[in-house]
């Protein structure tokens, strides 16, 4: 008799359990029983008494319900509270205040449980202050013997980033000389750097000002002086993808070797985009289209890939494709510089920061 107790003790916490427990349905018919830990806009992050913590793609879930509070914050900085039920792209939360309010999929950008949203409350004063963090690259490709050629790339990003802002700062440049023939000769004698400061205005919209210098020998470029500004949209932030969209104006001055100065007004429309494949690899992508408005037909391009993969917390790989498009170059002078370079990546400050 008493064994019997015992059993049915433990039956009905179990049953009890089953029933307070957060439910996840899959497109494949599965049903897992847990406590939502997270939703990233991406990925549901489920606590299971057996198996742990569970990440479930989005795009096989079927249906969620929660018996638990949950923090939601939608895209436009709103937290609601309550329960959760999701399903066929549309989250209801149950709140204690305003009833039930619908959200479509798209509008949520983050889920946290009252633990999370705790952990993350906590760690806001230290976001609030300004970090600096950044990164150096260099690579070196040398050859002796029948062929005497020498290519050396360097680069450097820096930012200082708080909760509303980020100034980041930047340089690059190239040297290649070929020396095969006999006579040395300069191949590639480029470089690029510049300033940016973003500034949120809303959750989504940000405006930004920035300064572009550029060199280039064999564009017979002397210097390339833009200011620009403009706003842009946060398109999609999500722990593993961030895509921003902005426009604006700015002011191009070029002088080249040949004693020509060219003063144009330009339009700007670009996107830039980070992508964290994995833990160890990121990539980040950034275009830029600059049409001419005062020699309207003419325009500039520049697109930028890097991929990142980290071997220690300091030290990474990387690998950069650049481009550069100008419609109309100078008599002589080739409209498009493809560029690829890798070598190694050294990071410092606060390098997983992140705005």
């Amino acid at each position: 008799m008493r064994k019997m107790a015992v059993w049915v003790v433990i039956l009905g916490g179990v049953l009890c359990s089953e029933a307070l427990a957060d439910q996840v349905n899959l497109k494949n018919g599965d049903r897992l029983t847990g406590t939502i830990v997270k939703y990233d806009g991406e990925n549901l992050v489920l606590k299971s008494v057996f198996a742990g913590e569970v990440k479930i793609q989005w795009d096989a879930v079927e249906r969620v319900t929660s018996d638990h509070p949950l923090y939601v914050t939608s895209q436009d900085g709103r937290v609601l509270v309550g329960t959760v039920t999701a399903a066929e792209g549309v989250f209801e939360v149950q709140t204690s205040d305003a009833g039930k309010v619908a959200l479509a999929k798209d509008a949520v950008r983050l889920i946290r449980s009252k633990e999370e949203q705790a952990a993350y409350e906590a760690e806001l004063p230290r976001q609030q202050q300004a970090v600096w963090s950044g990164s150096a690259d260099a690579g070196l490709s040398a050859t002796r013997g029948n062929a005497d050629t020498l290519i050396i790339s360097l680069g450097s990003q820096v930012a200082r980033t708080t909760q509303r802002d980020k100034l980041s700062f930047y340089a690059a440049s190239l040297f290649a000389r070929n020396s095969t023939t006999g006579v040395s000769v300069t191949t590639a004698e480029a470089i690029r750097g510049g300033a940016r400061y973003d500034r949120d205005i809303s959750d989504r919209l940000f405006g930004f000002a920035l300064t572009d210098l550029e060199r280039d020998k064999f564009q017979q470029l002397d210097l390339r002086l833009v200011f620009g500004g403009g706003l842009g949209i946060h398109a999609r932030r999500t722990e593993r993808t961030r895509l921003d969209i902005f426009a604006g104006g700015s002011y191009n001055r070029e002088k080249f070797s040949t004693g020509l100065t060219r003063n144009s007004a330009e339009a700007l429309v670009g996107e830039e985009l980070s992508y964290k494949l994995s833990e160890s690899t990121t990539l980040a992508q950034r275009a830029v289209l600059y049409p001419n408005l005062s020699e309207f037909g003419e325009y500039r391009f520049a697109f930028d890939l890097t991929g990142v993969t980290r071997l220690t917390r300091q030290l990474g790989l990387q690998a950069t494709v650049s481009d550069r498009f100008q419609s109309n170059p100078l008599p002589g002078v080739k409209k498009n510089d493809l560029l690829l370079t890798t070598g190694i990546r050294v990071t410092f400050g606060d390098a997983d920061s992140k705005k």
